[in-house]
């Protein structure tokens, strides 16, 4: 990855962030580090992506965050909603998107076979 692909992730990460307002309750969260980059997070948050969008999620918010300093666990996604404690989720494919989006994001029932628990 050359640096201006990171500043035009970047570009894109503020631009939605800007565009984001009370009407979102829930954020998707896809750690985009280095390590989650080569372990395959860039596909996983197209799925997302691409799975909200199909889905007409419209309060449902997908995107990239750094390194958490879980390189083992990557690709790990965060999924923050109003009120709730928020769920991480480790070693994710694009395949497994659509689990998470149906069970998880829409019935509202964390997936508990890719949830990661960190320390805390």
């Amino acid at each position: 990855m050359k640096p201006e692909d990171l500043k035009k992730m970047r570009a894109a990460a503020e631009s939605e962030r800007a565009k984001r307002d009370d009407s979102v309750r829930m954020e998707v969260r896809v750690d985009m580090g280095t390590s989650g980059i080569a372990a395959g997070s860039r596909a996983v948050l197209d799925a997302f992506k691409k799975g909200v969008a199909e889905r007409n999620l419209s309060d449902v918010a997908v995107i990239s965050t750094g390194e958490r300093g879980w390189a083992s666990c990557e690709p790990v996604v965060e999924i923050r909603e109003q009120g709730k404690d928020p769920v991480f989720y480790s070693c994710l494919t694009a395949a497994k998107v659509g689990r998470i989006l149906e069970e998880h994001v829409v019935a509202g029932t964390p997936v508990a076979d890719f949830q990661i628990h960190p320390a805390g």
